[in-house]
């Protein structure tokens, strides 16, 4: 007669091989994941870059590009990318700031590049999209990687506000944050807002006031939280590579001569009109369209050497393979209003780690929303170090500029 321990014994044995065996299982797929690669898909990576993906990170399969001096565990520097960017945008600083004796990542984030697990449904939910949960795909990597905090988290474009929602709400793990051409205007009120609150008027106001102007114009953010948007940027009529050119160009670069901007005196719908159309659109066209009027001779292509068109080629690969419907659900989180309700549980609160924001003096993201770099200095940012406005620079300010965008850097991380 078999005794009763000796059959729990062996179901535990045996519960025991199909845990080890799935763990190893676990194991080995991770290890595959973590194999450095020299590639961003076909193109070559910079020296001193290495590429490779994370399993597990918010329900992510997160690529990451990543430098540092050696194989020692360095204080963690993260970057993230705005849009329609990926995380080679950050390929001129990744090894720079790594020899200052850090560990430097800079992720495909949520809806980007060579990142899986998310969707380009443009019907799906885009809630994983909003500001909080980025934030978690960001503290998820973090721990991924083997970090308990983050020296600093450094954002551009859309990517500044990520970086400045990590250090709003989790000022435990984000040691510091340097923000870049988008100020980051923290968590709206709750309720009724009062006196120096950042608050401007609803998006369908300013849309409709925009619309009524003698000459109808929509806000870019609204057409690209269209359902149409994708597909029109998709289908280009010159192509994704000629419209990314002319995109890159002519939206917020200092090469594009008719960047010159200027601090706007309110919200209302002729002071808007004054930005560019890459902003404030001509009704009746598309993105396409609009920038197409711009594309630059190829003269200028040729002189552009912070984006010549083997590294341009890695952006077109990318979009061509993912669409930019992962990159537009941010904006659909914006205009929804998605990003206000998650942020609202955090009204009141301000970034208290020493912060910097950085910007191309030719680029018209910093005032496209008026009042809000002196909202973000004045009412977000209780440790704010320093604003840096660098010359003969754009929107594109850390390929632009890398020289000068790393100077400031590297004195920020200095001294913080």
């Amino acid at each position: 007669m078999t005794d009763i321990a000796d059959i729990h014994r062996e179901e535990k044995e045996k519960q025991f091989k199909i845990k080890r065996i799935s763990f190893e299982k676990r194991k080995q797929i991770k290890v595959i994941h973590n194999i450095r690669q020299t590639h961003y898909g076909d193109v070559p990576i910079p020296d001193g870059i290495s590429s490779r993906v994370i399993d597990d990170v918010n329900g992510l399969k997160m690529h990451i590009l990543s430098s540092s001096p050696d194989t020692k565990k360095r204080p963690l520097v993260l970057l993230m990318h705005g849009f329609p960017e990926i995380a080679y945008s950050w390929r001129y600083l990744l090894p720079r700031i790594a020899a200052l004796g850090y560990t430097v990542v800079a992720p495909d984030q949520r809806g980007y590049g060579r990142t899986e697990g998310w969707s380009n449904r443009y019907d799906d939910s885009i809630r994983p999209f909003n500001f909080v949960n980025l934030t978690r795909d960001a503290v998820a990597l973090v721990r991924a990687l083997g970090y308990d905090d983050v020296h600093a988290i450094i954002g551009h474009d859309s990517g500044s506000f990520v970086a400045g929602t990590c250090a709003l709400i989790r000022p435990d793990l984000f040691q510091s944050c340097v923000m870049m051409s988008a100020p980051f205007t923290g968590a709206g009120p709750l309720g009724k807002n009062s006196g120096s609150l950042f608050n401007p008027p609803s998006i369908e106001k300013i849309e409709s006031s925009l619309n009524s102007l003698t000459n109808p114009r929509k806000h870019y953010q609204v057409y690209f939280s269209s359902k149409h948007a994708n597909s029109d940027l998709m289908n280009a009529p010159q192509g994704i590579h000629d419209f990314l050119r002319a995109y890159y160009h002519h939206k917020k670069s200092a090469d594009w001569s008719g960047n010159h901007p200027y601090e706007l005196e309110s919200w209302d719908a002729a002071s808007l009109a004054q930005m560019p159309t890459y902003y404030v659109m001509n009704n009746h066209l598309t993105m396409p369209q609009t920038v197409a009027e711009h594309m630059p001779p190829q003269s200028i292509i040729d002189e552009c050497s912070w984006l010549p068109d083997e590294h341009l080629e890695v952006y077109v690969s990318e979009y061509t393979r993912n669409s930019f419907q992962g990159g537009l659900q941010w904006y659909r989180c914006m205009i929804e209003g998605v990003n206000a309700a998650e942020l609202s549980l955090f009204s009141g609160r301000t970034i208290d780690v020493p912060s910097l924001f950085i910007s191309g003096a030719n680029d018209w993201g910093i005032y496209q929303a008026p009042g809000a770099i002196n909202h973000m200095r004045d009412y977000v940012c209780a440790e704010m170090r320093d604003i840096i406005l660098i010359a003969n620079a754009g929107h594109w300010v850390q390929q632009e500029q890398h020289d000068a965008v790393f100077d400031g850097i590297a004195s920020f991380l200095k001294t913080n």
